[in-house]
């Protein structure tokens, strides 16, 4: 302290000179950034991330981004192949290298390098959507990207930059074609549901007919079946007569009514002196009451 005291008076101008310049010529470059030092209008040294120190009102220093940025190329009108106005936009994603040729390519090999991809990206467009038919461009848009791609990335290989990727945004049509062509795309969107409508109800009416078809096949295998079950009685019935009631059809029809008349608990009166009552105790098992003759009577009056 008592040291710059002693100085004369001419000496703290000169001191506080040199600190104002010393701040003044610091610089601080952050890890997403490069920097190119110039002095005098030359090239004079690459600076990476971190502190940096410049002479003021001599030196330079042009500090550049190289991470990722993203572009508009910006809507324009481009006629097609088929001589229709297209509105076509897209993005160009790009980068700076991070290496110092790279850095030094940016800043001398082009001017303004985010005008120029832009510039570049448009007429670049324009060539290829031009060679393309309005429905050809918007279904073929990978085609697009990558022919757009290719063709900046072979244009700007000695601007340091990296071409990341490009994104075509939209291709958009004049507003009555597009009306045409919602129209045209309704149309046949109406269309296939009519037909699969119309399908849907050709399976419904045939699994109908199907279904109809199989219930007359049961009813008339039920018949079939009921018919023979019945000619098998009947044939039964026949054995039966011709076995046990040969030439007495007659009697085996009124037995017949009989039993019918039995089984709905029906009453009916059978003259006693008649065959059927013969039958039908024959069948149970109980023969008719005899009359007694009188030499029976007698002998049995004398015991």
């Amino acid at each position: 302290m008592a040291t710059l005291l002693n100085l004369p008076w001419w000496a703290f101008p000169i001191i506080i000179a040199l600190i104002f310049i010393f701040f003044a010529g610091i610089r601080i470059i952050r890890p997403t950034q490069r920097a190119i030092q110039e002095r005098l209008g030359k090239y004079k040294k690459f600076r990476q991330p971190g502190f940096a120190w410049i002479i003021p009102l001599v030196d330079r220093l042009y500090v550049v981004n190289i991470t990722e940025k993203m572009i508009n190329a910006e809507p324009q009108e481009i006629i097609t192949n088929d001589n229709l106005n297209a509105r076509v936009d897209a993005q160009v994603y790009f980068k700076v290298k991070p290496d110092e040729a790279s850095v030094k390519a940016c800043q001398y090999n082009v001017f303004d390098y985010e005008t120029q991809i832009v510039s570049l990206a448009r007429s670049t467009l324009r060539n290829i959507v031009g060679t393309l038919t309005l429905k050809s461009a918007n279904s073929e848009r990978d085609k697009i990207n990558n022919a757009l791609m290719e063709t900046l990335k072979k244009e700007t290989k000695d601007w340091g930059i990296d071409v990341v990727r490009t994104e075509l945004k939209e291709i958009d049509p004049p507003k009555d074609v597009q009306d045409t062509m919602n129209k045209v795309v309704k149309a046949e969107n109406e269309k296939i549901a009519a037909a699969d409508f119309a399908t849907a109800r050709e399976i419904e009416a045939d699994g109908i007919r199907r279904a109809k078809i199989k219930e007359g096949e049961g009813a008339k295998q039920f018949e079939i079946l009921q018919a023979e079950g019945k000619a098998q009685a009947i044939k039964s019935v026949n054995e039966a007569a011709s076995k046990y009631f040969v030439g007495n059809a007659q009697l085996l029809k009124r037995l017949e009514v009989t039993e019918n008349s039995l089984s709905r608990n029906t009453k009916i009166v059978v003259p006693s002196n008649t065959e059927l009552v013969n039958v039908i105790g024959d069948m149970a098992g109980v023969g008719p009451m005899r009359k007694a003759t009188k030499s029976n009577k007698m002998g049995n009056s004398q015991e």
